[in-house]
């Protein structure tokens, strides 16, 4: 389980967390492949439960005093990273918001992924991919594929073509060590229209089963390397569908922490036996924080203890 009452070493990584050279977000462990559910757990259990989105919106860009400009987007990007390093587990960039500036957006979006890999802080590359055919194997390519200048330690996908749409995406990341976050219960209102149609036999509770299923080849590992993304305010949904989370042994990426309202006592409520393999994610509650690196990190400190 991930341990958030560790303390802290001067610089303000939890003690006996990986440095720079540690193991916890590397892809090998001497020469065999270290599977990315295996390198979350230990960097969850190092650092805590907590993801830090990296969510570069205009509002925020202006709030600390920054152009919405290609300049002002790298300078968001890399003191969020260089702020949160110590303590989280891994950091979630939103792709759209490279997007919208281009080409050259997306290529702050690889510095800030090489950088992340550099710092062994894992990255979660908020794509929401999907597709089929070739197209998803063009998607994977791009994000899981080892050498690939958008290369993530993992990215989320849509399932809404068919779970098994997926598999070029899911194959190619268990043969690369990295992962996969695949939406099944998300918060937003619209989602119930698709996600819960069906009841105890809802879409949601198929994408679940569906990823526990591919986590049986990471049955020897701490967690599987198939996660699913629920948010952290669905509330009563999962018990309503009759989803149980617990079976996936797979991480579970949390959105929702801090600024829309979901708090740890919260998501430990919601998620009940699956609450261990949680990954509650916080953007904006902890970016509003920023431009100042200590102000981020006093943020960043305040929310990792709030999933004690």
């Amino acid at each position: 389980m991930p341990n958030n009452n560790a303390p802290q070493d001067h610089d303000g990584r939890a003690a006996g967390a990986p440095d720079r050279e540690g193991p916890a977000a590397s892809l090998r462990d001497g020469g065999a492949i270290r599977g990315f559910g295996a390198r979350l757990a230990a960097a969850m259990l190092a650092r805590g439960p907590l993801c830090v989105g990296i969510d570069p919106h205009p509002g925020l860009l202006a709030a600390w005093g920054l152009e919405d400009s290609v300049e002002g987007l790298r300078s968001f990007s890399l003191t969020v990273l260089e702020a949160v390093e110590p303590l989280a587990a891994a950091i979630k960039p939103q792709v759209a918001l490279y997007e919208r500036h281009g080409s050259a957006g997306m290529a702050v979006l690889e510095e800030l992924l090489a950088a992340a890999a550099e710092a062994e802080v894992l990255s979660i590359a908020d794509a929401k991919r999907g597709d089929i055919g070739s197209t998803m194997a063009g998607y994977a390519d791009a994000w899981l594929r080892d050498g690939s200048a958008l290369a993530a330690d993992s990215v989320t996908l849509s399932p809404y073509l068919g779970f098994e749409s997926l598999r070029p995406a899911l194959d190619l990341a268990a043969a690369n060590g990295r992962g996969v976050f695949v939406l099944a219960l998300t918060s937003n209102p619209e989602g119930a229209s698709v996600q819960h149609v069906g009841g105890n036999e809802s879409v949601a509770k198929r994408i679940v089963e569906a990823a526990a299923q591919e986590n049986r080849r990471f049955a020897e590992q701490a967690l599987g390397s198939v996660g699913l993304v629920v948010g952290a305010t669905v509330g009563s949904a999962l018990s309503e569908l009759g989803i149980d989370l617990a079976a996936l042994h797979g991480p579970i990426l949390a959105p929702g922490l801090g600024a829309q309202g979901a708090t740890g006592a919260d998501m430990a409520l919601t998620f009940g036996a699956a609450y261990p393999a949680v990954l509650g994610t916080s953007s904006r509650g902890i970016l509003a924080a920023g431009p100042d690196i200590a102000a981020l990190r006093a943020a960043t400190t305040q929310t990792l203890a709030g999933l004690k």
